[in-house]
């Protein structure tokens, strides 16, 4: 007696004659080949695009970020920052002070910016910001009783500012008071020590100065805006979140990487499973071929059906027939999918074969390829090549012997 994978394979792979039949099975793996290299492919690329933006926002962004909860700034003290470090996984941590206020040279060229005041010491170790330096230095310590300013090198060109020009910044606090009351604002001056350059996907430029001046400006006294984190690996900043808030306590809040760009970046895991959920409709097309091919293999195969059953087959046998041949079907659309989707990925990624225009700030498509999803996306392709074969099996279990050798 033969086993019913056996049979699966002759009534699916019958060399005796080319039929209707055979090219609905060959149209069908086909389908899913193309559908699942393309899944493959195209979930590649899009990994491929959130690990470069979340490359050039982490050029921005730490790891973890704390913040005071229901309150702008917050004292820092010891306690806290032991809490902090107590993680190991915790490498660095630099406060920081932040606040919007007016730049100005000279009363000729006005700007409202992002300042941020930090401790060079951990600053320069949190982004490596000193190998973005265009020109000068990443100075903003006291000289000749001037506070230094790092400007951004776009903003610079933007002002027409040159190293060693001095500035001066008013808070916007300063900037009501001056509204409300009649008194002059008071101007803090600062001198120009360098310039950056970093690519950054959004958000406006910053302008640098030492944490004690960014406090004196902003008329924070010894508070600080947040606490920014290093970790071993951005990776576990994700895990550590948790860990670090029950530390802290309800007073502070602690932010991820993903915390601070969500918005950004829930619209890319939007994008990448709104694509897999698109292009799936490609193999729900070759599975329909499937039902069809199989449905029409029951019908012509009905007198061998009804054989079998009387040999001593049961129905779940003469079921198993069937969903063995859908799954012989999905097995090797999966196989010669995943194997030329993995193909183009690798290409891509070694050769840079599609090229991007010189406006984006890569040169080629790239490419990331994940385990986990290509692991998705063969079993979404086998397990719906399976379901397709169910109702061909069930119809085939429930045929009659008797009725089938008679009019056959």
């Amino acid at each position: 007696m033969y086993y019913t994978g056996q049979i699966a394979k002759r009534y699916l792979f019958s060399k005796k004659h080319i039929s209707l039949i055979s090219t609905l099975t060959f149209i069908s793996i086909v389908g899913v080949t193309i559908g699942t290299a393309l899944l493959i492919v195209v979930l590649s690329v899009l990994n491929g695009f959130f690990d470069v933006v979340q490359g050039y926002l982490l050029n921005y962004d730490p790891d973890l970020r704390v913040e005071a909860s229901g309150s702008n700034t917050f004292v820092q003290n010891q306690e806290l920052l032991e809490e902090i470090n107590s993680l190991p996984e915790i490498t660095l941590v630099s406060p920081y002070v932040e606040g919007k206020a007016l730049l100005t040279n000279n009363g000729s060229n006005n700007k409202v910016v992002e300042i941020r005041g930090v401790e060079s010491e951990s600053f320069v170790n949190l982004i490596e910001i000193e190998q973005s330096i265009k020109s000068g230095l990443f100075d903003v310590s006291v000289r000749n009783r001037k506070p230094g300013l790092v400007i951004n090198e776009q903003l610079r060109n933007e002002l027409d500012l040159e190293l060693g020009d001095e500035v001066a910044l008013l808070s916007a606090s300063a900037m009501r008071r001056t509204l409300t009351q009649i008194t002059a604002p008071r101007l803090y001056r600062f001198e120009i020590r360098g310039s950056y350059q970093l690519e950054q996907i959004g958000g406006g430029a910053q302008v640098f100065i030492d944490i004690t001046a960014a406090q004196r400006l902003f008329k924070t006294r010894n508070s600080i805006s947040g606490i920014d984190i290093k970790t071993t690996d951005s990776d576990l900043a994700l895990s550590l979140k948790p860990e670090l808030q029950e530390k802290i306590g309800p007073d502070y809040n602690v932010s991820s990487w993903y915390d601070l760009q969500k918005a950004l970046y829930d619209v890319m895991y939007l994008e990448k499973w709104g694509a897999y959920a698109i292009l799936m409709i490609i193999i729900v097309v070759a599975v329909l071929n499937i039902v069809g091919s199989l449905t029409m293999i029951v019908i012509q195969k009905r007198r061998d059906i009804g054989i079998l059953i009387t040999m001593g087959y049961s129905s779940s046998a003469i079921k198993k027939i069937f969903r063995k041949q859908g799954l012989y079907i999905g097995l090797i659309g999966c196989v010669f999918g995943g194997l030329i989707g993995l193909l183009l990925s690798w290409l891509q990624l070694k050769f840079h074969i599609i090229k991007l225009s010189t406006a984006f700030l890569i040169d080629a498509y790239p490419v990331q390829i994940q385990a986990l999803d290509v692991t998705i996306i063969l079993a979404g392709s086998l397990l719906l090549c399976i379901a397709a074969s169910w109702l061909p099996a069930t119809r085939a279990s429930e045929v009659q012997p008797a009725d089938a050798i008679r009019y056959e």
